[in-house]
């Protein structure tokens, strides 16, 4: 479980996240981190919350955003509001580190989710951008739908298949959250 001031850094995209105020901090309300993107960082997949809103401030550098299709710069000091549903991805295509200011209502589980994701790539278990195979996205996107949904294929098409091969994945020992990774 994350807790206050705790670091986690991804080895593969070379994103850090400072917990600033966790689940327990705020009895769910709210998950408050500063995230840190090195240069050059990789656009991730496009992805939507579907019973979050999501805040984010640039301190320092830029970041750039796609969401609802769209691709934008945001520059120190410029903020971000994300609604539920809304399709978004971020990542640093600049030559300096980028650090954003980031919170997330309510908290639900997604400190599991990132700690899991970001111990997976620091164990090996991910491709060169980041991405577990398929088996582990199964159980990941299973275990995780209230908080995290990749935009394509539709969410019903996901779910059909993701159910489908949850046996087989776990039957091969994978597990949508390993105890060494949230503590």
């Amino acid at each position: 479980m994350a807790f206050r001031n705790k670091e986690i850094t991804n080895p593969v995209t070379g994103q850090t996240i400072k917990f600033l105020q966790t689940t327990k901090d705020t009895n769910g309300a709210l998950l408050e981190m500063l995230s840190t993107y090195r240069a050059f960082s990789q656009e991730p997949p496009v992805h939507y919350h579907p019973y979050q809103t999501e805040d984010f401030v640039v301190t320092e550098g830029e970041l750039t955003v796609r969401i609802n299709g769209e691709k934008k710069v945001l520059q120190a000091g410029d903020s971000l509001h994300v609604a539920p549903n809304v399709v978004h991805a971020m990542w640093n295509s600049s030559d300096q580190k980028a650090v954003v200011h980031w919170k997330v209502y309510p908290a639900r589980d997604t400190e599991y989710l990132l700690e899991t994701t970001t111990g997976l790539a620091c164990d090996g278990k991910t491709n060169k951008i980041g991405m577990p195979g398929f088996l582990q996205i199964a159980l990941l996107m299973s275990r995780f739908s209230d908080v995290f949904r990749l935009a394509k294929p539709p969410y019903i098409i996901q779910k059909i298949i993701f159910t489908t091969i949850l046996p087989v994945a776990y039957l091969l020992g994978y597990r949508s959250t390993y105890q060494h990774h949230i503590d």
